[in-house]
Parts: structure tokens; sequence; C-alpha cells
């Protein structure tokens, strides 16, 4: 499998053929990748939940906050490349592709550095922002400083995966990560249970596993005999790959990371209610996002879409492309919220058996649930646009939505309900605002004229 010679491989190009076809096979991998890579911090709950107590579980739930932040900022720059390789891989241009790919890597090596101090310097002033109950405080701060030790495991890995699912190869990235989240999941158990480790077992466990699928991911393209193979001498940052890189990803990660950021206010409004009402934020918020990976996926999978169809000169195609991801995208997801709404309670008491904590779970699925299908116009749009090499939009209108518009309502709306439903519909009203607004945005078609500023 991979590129031969100078021609295309027909099984990863997405610009001919069935367009739903190309579309679904990609997102599945990517799919069951999502629901891997999200296992990781979901299992470490569930054991801490189930071995350890509310309190740690509470803990590992208020880390994911600063985790996503700076993760997403990261993940957003890998949009970025992988854009930039998915057009040039549709253009066939090895040269670029070659340039692209040592690019990606060396950005992602000085970058993981940076993150590997910033994480562990900032976390426990970020925890005393975020108003941490002084019971969970020790816990989250251990768990954050081992996890930050290991980050660049983490980085290296997303961006390999975002190299080779570029070029439409989303198969093997989801092979590693199967493997890595096993030996998470047998780490877990054994550092807990066994060693009785408590939170600082599941954040070693998580550590060694990324550092695993780190290793397997860059063995593969180093030995790769394909146009994207990596060759450790020719690892360096060309200035015109890494502006386009950032054009594309700078704002995608911007956009991840703030909105993660203000998610550290809404954690702060959940944590007035107490280490009950956190630890069924962090159960929920864990089932929410296995909810929103299909949507998530698919998304990916348009972004690639559209990059390489674009990059073969086929705009119509390409846009079919992004009404088909829309189409399948909403009827996965209303099946889903059916489902939760029927089954939630059993799922979350897999995190926890305490009361208190599945009263507070349970309102934030009953508050969540109707309005999932929201997400996928937002999601699908905004994969879209960056993949014709527009990140700007979704940038400011995602911002806005989830971060300007939310925190306001949550500021004055606290005011006068001094609930938890209050807290947890702020995210409703964001998605529908947000998928508005993109619609309008994308119909009216302005990101076509900058289609021709990514290939040249």
């Amino acid at each position: 499998m991979g590129m031969g010679g100078i021609g295309m491989d027909e099984s990863k190009t997405m610009t001919r053929g069935s367009i739903w076809k190309s579309i679904v096979y990609f997102s599945i991998p990517l799919l069951i990748g999502n629901v891997f890579q999200q296992l990781y911090n979901t299992v470490d709950s569930i054991v801490v939940g189930n071995y350890v107590g509310k309190e740690a579980l509470a803990a590992v739930g208020s880390c994911t906050v600063i985790i996503n932040m700076l993760v997403g900022f990261f993940m957003g720059l890998s949009t970025g490349a992988s854009v930039v390789i998915s057009q040039y891989y549709g253009a066939n241009d090895h040269k670029k592709l070659h340039d692209a790919v040592h690019t990606s890597i060396m950005m992602t090596l000085i970058l993981g550095v940076i993150m590997t101090f910033v994480g562990i310097l900032l976390s426990p002033t970020l925890l005393n922002f975020m108003k941490t109950p002084a019971d969970v405080m020790p816990n989250s701060s251990l768990y954050l400083k081992i996890y930050f030790a290991g980050i660049l495991g983490l980085m290296v890995y997303n961006m390999g995966a975002a190299i080779l699912r570029a070029i439409g190869d989303s198969k093997r990235p989801l092979y590693f990560l199967i493997f890595s989240s096993i030996v998470n999941t047998i780490l877990d158990l054994v550092f807990v249970i066994v060693f009785d480790m408590g939170v600082a077992g599941v954040a070693w466990a998580t550590l060694v596993a990324q550092v695993l699928s780190a290793i397997l991911v860059i063995t593969l393209l180093v030995k790769s005999k394909e146009a994207y193979k990596i060759i450790l001498k020719d690892l360096r940052l060309h200035k015109d790959m890494f502006t386009k890189m950032l054009k594309i990803g700078l704002p995608a990660g911007l956009q991840q990371s703030i909105t993660a950021f203000s998610n550290i206010f809404v954690q702060g409004y959940v944590n007035v209610f107490g280490s009950s009402a956190m630890a069924g934020w962090s159960s929920y918020t864990k089932i929410d996002q296995f909810v929103i990976l299909p949507v998530q996926s698919i998304s990916l999978a348009s972004t690639t879409f559209v990059g390489q169809n674009l990059g073969a000169k086929d705009v119509d195609r390409a846009k079919k492309g992004t009404k088909t991801s829309l189409m399948i995208s909403i009827g996965v997801t209303i099946f889903l919220s059916i489902l939760l709404n029927i089954f939630g309670n059993q799922v979350l008491s897999i995190f926890s058996q305490d009361a208190d904590v599945l009263k507070y779970g349970n309102i934030f699925l009953r508050t969540f649930s109707p309005f999932y299908f929201a997400i996928c116009f937002n999601q699908i749009y905004a994969g879209a646009l960056r993949g014709a090499g527009d990140s700007n939009a979704p940038m400011v209108i995602m911002l806005f939505c989830f971060v300007v518009f939310r925190q306001i309502t949550l500021f004055f709306g606290t005011q006068f309900f001094s609930s938890i439903n209050f807290v947890a519909f702020s995210y409703p009203l964001g998605w529908i605002l947000c998928s508005a607004l993109l619609a309008y945005y994308y119909y009216k078609g302005k990101w076509q004229k900058k289609l021709n500023s990514v290939v040249d």
C-alpha cells in the first residue's frame, strides 16, 4: 500500500470513485482510532473512579481541560500539516510532498520540547485558577506533571498519523493506536490495582503507551519506500512549507486551544457545586466525547477529501463530498443520541456508583443529548473550509460561539439561575449558533476565491 513510482495508489486517493464510499471507508479507521485515543483518558477515569475514589475521579477529570488546551493547539497545527500534505499528494508533487513531511516532523519535535516544560510549569497555576478543591488538588497536580513529561510521544504519534492520513492511509495509524491503548489499559490495571500507585499509576501508564505509539509510527515512516518517507538527515523547517502549515493550522490550533481554555472557566462554574458535580461532569464529558467522535472523524475525512480534490482541481466533487459528509454525520449522531437516552444511566454507572455523581451525570446527559445533531453542521463545514485552505473563518466563528458567547451567557445567566442545569445548557446554545453562522459562511461561497492560495 502506498504511492508506487510516480503514480498515485488508487486505494488512497479520494479524487475518483464513489464519494460516500471514499468518505465512509476513510472515516471508519479514523473513528475506531479516535475511540481508542479517547479510551486512554476514559480508562484512566474508570480505573481511578472504581479503585481509588470520587476525589481521584474528579482529579483526573479536571486535568482533561488543561490537557485539551495544550494538546488542542498542537492538533490544530497538525491539521495544517495534513492539509498541505494532502494537497501536494493530490497534485502528485513529490518534491513539495517531501519538504512538507520533513517540516511537519521538525515542527513537532520543537513544539514537543516547549510543551513539556510549559505543561509542567503551568499546571499548578491553572489548577488554582479553576478553583480546584483542596481534596482534589494534590492528585490533579501529580497527574499533570507525569502526563506532560511524556507529551512528546503523543505529539509525534499524532503528527505521524496526520501524515499517513493526508495521503489517504487511515488504517496503519489505527493499528498502532489499538496496540498502545491495550498497553495503556493493562498498565492502568497493573499500576493501580497491583502496585497501588493511585493517580500516578494511570498517568505513568498513559506516558508509556504514548511513547510506544510514537516509536511505531516513526519507524514506519523511516522504513517506507514511498514519496512521504522520512529521511532523518533531511529533517528541517522549510520556510515556505512552515508558513503554509501555520497559515492553515494556526487558526485551527488557536481555536481549539482557546476553546479549551474557556472550558477552564466552565470547569470553575461546575467546581462551585463540589466534588460530586465535578465527578458527574468528568464522567459525562467522557461519554460526550465518544458521542461526537463519529462527527469529528467524518469532519477529518471531509478535510482530506476536499484537500485532495481541490489539489486535483475538482471543485464540484469537493462540494459534493461536503454534502455527503453532512448527511452521514447527521444520521449517525441522531442514532447515537437515541441510544444514549435509553442506556445513559447504565453507561454513567461504569465510572461511579455514587448516587450524587450519577444524579449530576444524568443532568448533563439530558441537557446535551437532544442537541448533538447541531454539532454536525459546524464540524463538517469547518472541516471542508480547512481542506480548502480557509481556516480563519471557522476559527473566528467557533471562537465567538464557543468562547465569547458561551462565557457571556454563563457570566450573566448564573447571576439569575444558580443551577447546574443552566451551566450545562450553555453548550447546546453555542453549538446551534455556531452551526447557523458556519452554514451561512459556507454557502456564501467566499472561500472559493481563496482556493488558489494553497496549491500553486
